[in-house]
Formats: C-alpha cells, structure tokens, sequence
C-alpha cells in the first residue's frame, strides 16, 4: 500500500489508539514524573494527554498542514496544561516543588526557566513525538485523517474531559488556583497560538534541488546524534537565566529554523524525520532515572519501572526504524505536509 491509497478504517482507528496511549507514556512515564507504581493513573492521563495529542493531530491532517503546526498546537496545549488546567506555571509550591525559585518574575508570578520547561518539553515530547512514531509506524495514513467529524469531535470531548479531570483533582490536592489576570493571560496566549498555527504556518513549497552549502541536509546518522546531544543538554541545562532561558530559547529558534529550511529540500527523507525523533526520545529515558534519583530515590518499583521503560522505548525506536529505513531510497521524501509526489 503507497502513502496515496486510502486507508481501511481499521486500520484508521489503530494508530488513533496507539497515539492516546503513546503520549501520556511518553509525557509522563518515560520521564519518570510519574512512576512505574502509579501505572493505574494511565486511563485518568489518557483523556487529556492522548486526546490532545489525538486533537492537534487530527486538525492539522484536516487542514493539509504540516509540522510547524503540530508543534505551535503544542506550545500551545502545553501552555493550557501549565496555565489553566493543572496551574503548575503559576503555582509556587506544584507537587511540593519550587517552581519559581529559580528565574522569577514576580510581575507574572512565573519561573522563566520551568515555563520554557513546561511548554518545550509539553510540544515536543507529549505532543510531537508520540505523534512522530505513529505516523512513521503507518506510512499510508501518515498525512491523511484518521478520524471521521464524529470521531473529531468525541476527540474533542475526550479531551476536555481530561481537562477537567486534571483540573479537580489537582484543585482539591493542592489548593491552588491562580488569580483571574494570570489565567486570562494563559488563555490569550494559548489563543494566539492556536491562531498563528493554524492561520499562519502554512508549508513552504519544496525546493527542487539541494539546499545551498550552508544548509545542507546532514546525513541521518548525524542529525540523530545532533538531535540527541541537544536535547541532553537542553534537559541538563542549568537553572538560570543565560544558559537555563535565554540561550535555548534562541538556539532552539534557530534549530527550528534551520528544520524547517531543510525540511523543504529535495534531500530531506523521511528518515530524517526518523532521525529527530530517535535523538530526542532517548533524552527522556535517561532524564527518568536522573528524576528518580532526585524525587524518590528509595522506590525500587520506580527504578524497575525505568528500566522497563527505557527498554521499551528502545525496542519502539528499532521497530520504527526498521519501519522506516527498511524502505527503498530511505523512503519517499516529505516535507513539512505532505510527501512530495
């Protein structure tokens, strides 16, 4: 079956599946923020994780968009999560943590460096990523819907629905709840990006030769170990305001850019895309046992869990891989949408 032939909606509905389970796995499990011992919380993560991840996908497919929307869509969804759902942006004391200890702004009530934190790690780990590996695993729906209006809009609902779970279990446990001018911001800002995803990301037409010197498509192997190194670092980055905010803020900018310029030529593969993904999915594995050993270093259940988890993200990557570059000339080439014909 070639990426253009229609999809059976069996097999339509499966990778909806896989995706609503993928992102709380990613988000939350990989990371270790929530351990292997709270395994039953998955199904109360699913509605607002999956059906996020789910919405933004399904809508950008819809519009014939590319990834420079998913990933606004997912600033955007990590800023309502942080912002308005579970308020940990602007709770001082979240899960009994100091978020705003480091890099204040006591005009906004914020850490600079968590909120890079919350909406960096929200786009590209809950949000992109999951939808990444997906896509990769079923080539013939990778940039088509899989859902119906009537699956839209339950995604919709499903999503909401997460979002209100979150909301009144997080308000009865800590108490908190931001003041009015800190959530009306949130949900102008959410707004905007919403806007300029859907409004003003539109995919560039792809460049019919190689990109010039300076930005020459870099070969799988090394855009994978880049990608790895720069996510490593963007996790390890120290809390403050030059290397913890301000310095990854412009180079993550500038690598988006320089994405999206390769992205449009004729030598960007789909294993390139393979290759983002496999560099930056690892970073969570291993930022999993550093949480571990910071947040509850005596759960041995969590320790297990880690492992278990990195193994199988390990195991997700090589099947995807094998997916992916198994295929002839390393697969059809794509763009920010769609695959180039």
């Amino acid at each position: 079956m070639t990426p253009s032939e229609p999809v059976r909606p069996r097999r339509r509905l499966a990778p909806a599946i896989g995706l609503l389970i993928l992102a709380p796995w990613v988000g939350e499990y990989l990371l270790g923020n929530v351990p292997a011992g709270q395994l039953l919380a998955l199904p109360f993560l699913i509605p607002l994780y999956g059906g996020g991840a789910l919405l933004i996908r399904e809508v950008t497919r819809r519009a014939g968009r590319g990834w420079p929307t998913i990933l606004l869509l997912g600033v955007a969804y990590g800023l309502i999560e942080a912002g308005l759902v579970d308020q940990s942006l602007f709770n001082p004391s979240f899960e009994g943590h100091e978020f705003q200890r480091v890099t204040p702004v006591p005009a906004i009530g914020i850490s600079g460096y968590h909120t890079l934190s919350f909406l960096v790690g929200h786009a590209v780990w809950s949000i992109g990523i999951p939808i990444a590996i997906v896509e990769l695993l079923t080539p013939a729906g990778r940039t088509t819907p899989w859902l119906g209006r009537r699956g839209l809009v339950a995604t919709a609902l499903l999503y909401l629905l997460g979002c209100a779970i979150i909301f009144q279990a997080l308000s009865a446990s800590e108490g908190f709840l931001a003041a009015p001018g800190q959530l009306a911001g949130a949900a102008t800002a959410a707004l905007l990006l919403i806007v300029a995803a859907v409004v003003g990301a539109r995919p560039g037409p792809p460049r019919p030769g190689p990109t010039r010197r300076w930005g020459r498509v870099p070969p799988v192997w090394l855009l994978g170990a880049a990608t790895f190194v720069a996510s490593s670092a963007f996790i390890a980055r120290p809390e403050n305001w030059w290397g913890g905010v301000i310095v990854p803020a412009v180079l993550l900018l500038g690598g988006a850019v320089l994405v999206i310029h390769w992205s449009r030529s004729a030598d960007w593969r789909v294993g390139h895309q393979f290759a983002l993904v496999a560099g930056a999915l690892p970073s969570y594995a291993w930022a999993g046992f550093v949480l571990t050993a910071l947040i509850r270093p005596a759960d041995q259940v969590a320790w297990i869990g880690n492992v278990v988890f990195a193994v199988l993200a390990g195991l997700l990557l090589v099947v995807t891989g094998r997916r992916v570059l198994g295929r002839a000339a390393d697969g059809p080439r794509v763009t920010g949408g769609a695959p180039a014909r």
